[in-house]
């Protein structure tokens, strides 16, 4: 189920400055733990250092996407994702990523964010993989995702991932300033 170079560990080995805190609500938690120290753990959007994530993404994309901020943020709205991944140097949340269901064997990905200062270190795709192999655990056969014309750092993510541009779906449909990247993942 995972690769070689990480460690499951328990809930009670869970990094970050919110591990001892962390509540009840929150489905069973689990760390990846790599060679180099980067953490990944599996939550929700209840996670506090994934909320503060979500609001540096959001000031980038505000910046980036201009006017059309407006429309995309309608389409990012955090609350109740069950299958969330936070990402730790030590005990600092780096980035984060999340998938929800789409449609039947379709899950989408949303909210992928690494911290500018952590960008470059490969922690953008060990999300991206993570969220991918959980949406496979979970019997789901295909991601999903948007993203924008001026994000291209995304861009190069989703094509070096094996990600394939398919037709804008769904509120996508006709923007111009969208891309659509779908994995069948199994």
């Amino acid at each position: 189920m995972f690769s070689s170079r990480f460690l499951l560990l328990p809930h009670s080995f869970k990094a970050g400055k919110r591990a001892e805190n962390a509540t009840s609500h929150v489905p069973a938690t689990y760390v990846l733990k790599s060679h180099n120290m980067i953490q990944i753990i599996r939550t929700d959007s209840a996670n506090e250092d994934f909320i503060q994530l979500v609001k540096f993404l959001d000031t980038d994309l505000a910046e980036k996407d201009g006017d059309e901020h407006a429309f995309y943020a309608q389409f990012n709205k955090v609350d109740a994702i069950k299958h969330v991944v936070v990402a730790y140097a030590g005990e600092v949340a780096v980035g984060c990523g999340a998938i929800k269901h789409f449609e039947p064997g379709t899950m989408e990905v949303k909210r992928m964010f690494v911290d500018p200062v952590y960008r470059g270190k490969g922690i953008a795709s060990r999300i991206l993989s993570e969220l991918e192999g959980w949406a496979s655990e979970l019997s789901y056969t295909r991601c999903i995702l948007e993203t924008g014309t001026r994000q291209q750092e995304a861009i190069r993510l989703y094509s070096k991932s094996n990600y394939i541009q398919i037709p804008n779906y769904g509120q996508y449909a006709g923007v111009q300033n969208s891309l659509c990247f779908e994995k069948l993942v199994k």
